[in-house]
């Protein structure tokens, strides 16, 4: 196993985890940014506020994007199984 396949493989890997986890972690920026700007208008310091409608936002965004999430794993997965020949001898 050379050092180039070693990287090449460890960069498609942080290509896809990036890749999967941006829209939730882009939605879960989003809200908190929202709420965060809605408590400091108003003055209100509940500390639910901040993280039920963050839960409920990631939970939406999973069931929203999940499939096209789980196709990159998938499609990465195939890919590392299909060239394992590559990195074995």
């Amino acid at each position: 196993m050379s050092t180039e396949l070693v990287l090449r493989l460890a960069q498609n890997s942080m290509y896809t985890i990036l890749i999967v986890i941006a829209p939730v972690c882009g939605v879960a920026l989003l809200v908190g940014l929202l709420i965060s700007i809605f408590q400091a208008t108003t003055q209100i310091q509940e500390q639910t506020l901040a993280f039920v409608p963050k839960i409920v936002a990631v939970l939406l965004t999973l069931l929203f994007f999940g499939g096209w999430m789980l196709q990159h794993v998938v499609d990465f997965t195939q890919s590392l199984w299909g060239n394992l020949s590559k990195f074995v001898g």
